[in-house]
């Protein structure tokens, strides 16, 4: 009965062992180009052979830059920039890849003046092209390799050209609950990359491995890999800044508009109003903002200056202070008051005088 109970148990062993894998081949295009079997007979490849299909453990492990024991192949793939690129990961068993949780990234290293397949790859230093983590949906990109779907990628559009090395990894954190329980699975192709480009990563980005990733980096040593509400943190460099489409790790915020108010008094004269400025300059429109964005809305301060506008008001010409010819048209009752007042007196006069003349 102990026998019959342990059997599925002894069944299974054999598949949790080929629960690992390999790159089986790399296509550039429509043009497939197969990889070697880890330990098998090796064929002219650009895909650098392997000696195991278990994971890499330990980030500091030396077989962190291009697998266990990888060996250089004989063959270089000529690529172009903005060339399209496929990964197809096989399980030990040369099935469809195992694993579904956990990230896939893509480094790349200059192998100098040489061809890649004379370069030893432990003194590469890499830069970060590419990195997958979790669909919309949630799930982990690396699940769709179950199906038998390729890891792609593009190449960088404006890359310069040269002997370079790629660096395709899976990280699987499917066991990373624990300090060091993290699968590393990376694999190595040689390109020469033609073209005309100029884009090369800056010396502040560039890493080696084992050195680019701790055990404890939060992107490694992670308690919810299974929780798909947790945002993930991708270990090593950001993405170099020199590719097309990468993105800066914070967008600046954008700047307040600049007011400008000047004010300046009429010379015309007292009863003249002043003339207050106000001009409203707006920031440079973003790239990517709609054409048709609404204009900022421009506002005169609520009173002008003191200096230059006391007692005036800053208005519209039907609102203007009264002019002085319409002050000049303007009746006096004053003046009428006192014509009114006088006229008896001259009347009284002409009167004495004539009764003067009379009498007289």
């Amino acid at each position: 009965m102990l026998y019959l109970s342990l059997l599925p148990l002894a069944l299974s062993l054999p598949a949790f062992v080929s629960a690992h894998g390999f790159v089986r081949s790399v296509t550039i295009g429509n043009k497939l180009f197969e990889g070697n079997v880890p330990n098998a007979q090796t064929k002219p490849s650009a895909v650098r052979q392997i000696n195991d299909v278990s994971p890499v453990k330990g980030a500091a492990n030396r077989a962190m830059n291009c697998g266990p024991s990888a060996k250089p192949g004989s063959l270089s793939l000529k690529v172009s920039p903005g060339d399209n690129i496929a990964f197809d990961w096989a399980g030990g068993d040369q099935g469809n890849w195992p694993h579904n949780t956990g990230p896939m990234l893509t480094y790349m290293a200059s192998c100098g003046d040489v061809t890649c397949d004379k370069f030893d790859a432990i003194n590469a230093k890499w830069f970060k092209v590419q990195q997958v983590g979790r669909k919309d949906n949630g799930k982990w990109a690396q699940e769709d390799l179950m199906s038998g779907q390729k890891a792609e990628l593009t190449l960088p559009a404006n890359i310069a050209p040269g002997n370079y090395l790629i660096r395709h990894e899976i990280i699987g954190l499917h066991l990373a609950e624990t300090v060091g329980g993290a699968e590393f699975y990376p694999s190595c192709s040689q390109l020469i990359v033609g073209g005309s480009g100029t884009g090369v990563p800056k010396p502040s980005e560039l890493v080696s491995f084992p050195g680019a990733y701790t055990d404890n980096d939060a992107g490694i040593f992670l308690k919810n890999a299974f929780n798909p509400s947790v945002e993930y943190i991708f270990p090593g460099p950001p993405i170099a800044s020199f590719i097309e489409g990468s993105s800066p790790q914070r967008a600046s915020a954008a700047a307040a508009p600049s007011v400008t108010v000047a004010a300046t008094a009429n010379s015309a004269g007292p009863l003249s109003p002043a003339t207050v400025t106000v001009t409203v300059t707006a920031p440079a429109a973003p790239s990517g903002s709609p054409a048709n964005a609404p204009a900022l809305p421009t506002r005169a301060p609520a009173a002008a200056p003191a200096a230059v506008a006391s007692g005036s008001r800053n208005v519209a010409a039907a609102d203007a202070s009264p002019s002085v010819s319409a002050q000049a048209k303007k009746p006096c009752h004053e003046h009428e008051k006192r014509a009114a007042s006088v006229r008896p007196r001259r009347l009284s006069r002409v009167m004495r005088q004539l009764a003067d003349d009379i009498l007289f």
